[in-house]
């Protein structure tokens, strides 16, 4: 099927209202739709502010999750229309893998394309993986899968089984620490136009449940590459999981550990032990599978 081209990126700011007016009513199955844009080029100003907020260095390559910003309003269009099965408000992330292929250099000009695929069941409801795939002078240079839950909600009949689990080995101690501010969901917010509301308030949090705003796992995602910035190869897959929600503020351990010729990562609460976010980051060898 071909994709329907967008001249524009949607605004995220209506898409989230459309979709809480239109969240009653859906089902069925997935939409074969797929959404793309042709052409597109980064913004410097935003590229440097999202850098700055997520502690990567400035440098003439993007850093490997900020193609997401690109692809994600495409994504949110997808699933705020009433084709979509799943009513977004109440969506949960909580699996995201990214496959760079080759590093993207800052002012290249890009294609994107998004659908969605493999409507699973999930003993807490079902989930749904949002893909994404980036082209630059018509090869692929990175591709992303994003796995969302949506409790209590039903999957076709013969669904396949969710798998969201991403297992790591023995981290030991901590090898930074991080204080996470109450603010970080609105900083992130003004880089990545994800205005969630759970993530920008505890008042607008505690609509959907959640006793405080929760940081984006995106941007903690973001934050354990720009950790490991020096140490990472040009081709690599990084594939997480968020466990449990990153409560703001929050004092957070990241944990690191080699293995498999890359690293098993985690975020923990400081307090607690909990964890928020766990993954492993592998190096990509020239006919790496998808």
């Amino acid at each position: 099927m071909a994709p329907t081209e967008l001249e524009r990126p949607p605004s995220m700011a209506a898409l989230f209202a459309r979709a809480a007016l239109t969240a009653r009513g859906r089902g069925g199955d997935l939409p074969d739709t797929h959404l793309a844009r042709t052409g597109v080029t980064v913004d410097g100003g935003n590229l440097a502010g999202y850098a700055r907020i997520c502690g990567f260095p400035l440098t003439d390559s993007l850093p490997p999750t900020y193609p997401h910003l690109l692809t994600f309003p495409l994504q949110m269009a997808l699933m705020g229309d009433r084709s979509f099965p799943l009513a977004l408000p109440g969506l949960v992330h909580v699996r995201n893998r990214i496959d760079v292929v080759r590093p993207i250099g800052a002012t290249e000009s890009l294609d994107l394309e998004v659908w969605a695929e493999r409507f699973a069941t999930h003993r807490s409801g079902a989930t749904v993986d949002l893909c994404a795939s980036v082209s630059a002078g018509g090869a692929e240079v990175w591709r992303a899968r994003s796995t969302y839950l949506a409790r209590g909600a039903t999957a076709p009949e013969g669904a396949p089984e969710s798998d969201v689990t991403v297992a790591v080995g023995d981290l030991g101690r901590a090898a930074a620490v991080w204080r996470v501010p109450d603010d970080a969901g609105w900083r992130y917010a003004t880089v990545s136009g994800d205005v969630n509301p759970i993530h920008l308030s505890g008042l607008t949090a505690k609509a959907f449940g959640f006793k405080r705003a929760i940081a984006h796992g995106m941007w903690v995602k973001a934050r354990v590459l720009a950790a490991l910035v020096n140490r990472l190869p040009e081709a690599f897959t990084v594939d997480v999981g968020f466990r449990k929600p990153l409560f703001l503020p929050s004092t957070v351990t990241l944990a690191t550990a080699q293995a498999g010729g890359g690293w098993d990562v985690a975020v923990r609460n400081a307090r607690s032990g909990t964890e928020h976010v766990v993954g492993t980051v592998r190096a990509r060898g020239r006919g790496s599978p998808s």
